[in-house]
């Protein structure tokens, strides 16, 4: 078992020192682990992703008796400018009360205040 979380380590978590694996608590890598799991759900998602899109990209309809398509320009396919306002507009963000409390606590915490 040992052996293991040592190989994984190395091979899946970017580990270059065997210090820095020894020093690591069981729960640290257990949740390291979980991570690195989660990241390759994430790629495969974004595989999937791409090869769905680039056969959406390819669809055509008919228009008379032949078939053209879909998608003319790149940015009715995708308009990167319209989505880069989405993500980098107004915040629709609410704190609620227990975020203030719990940002109030972590600022306290920082700054040296007891709590």
């Amino acid at each position: 078992m040992y052996e293991e979380i040592i190989i994984n380590c190395f091979r899946y978590l970017g580990f270059t020192s065997l210090y820095d694996i020894k020093i690591l608590t069981l729960q640290e890598y257990l949740l390291r682990m979980k991570a690195y799991r989660l990241q390759q759900v994430d790629k495969e998602y974004d595989m999937h992703l791409q090869a769905w899109h680039n056969h959406r990209v390819t669809w055509t309809k008919e228009q008379g008796n032949k078939q053209v398509p879909v998608y003319r320009t790149f940015k009715e396919f995708f308009d990167y400018e319209k989505r880069l306002k989405e993500v980098l507009g107004p915040s629709n963000t609410k704190l609620t009360p227990k975020m203030r409390n719990l940002a109030k606590i972590a600022s306290r915490v920082n700054s040296g205040k007891e709590v």
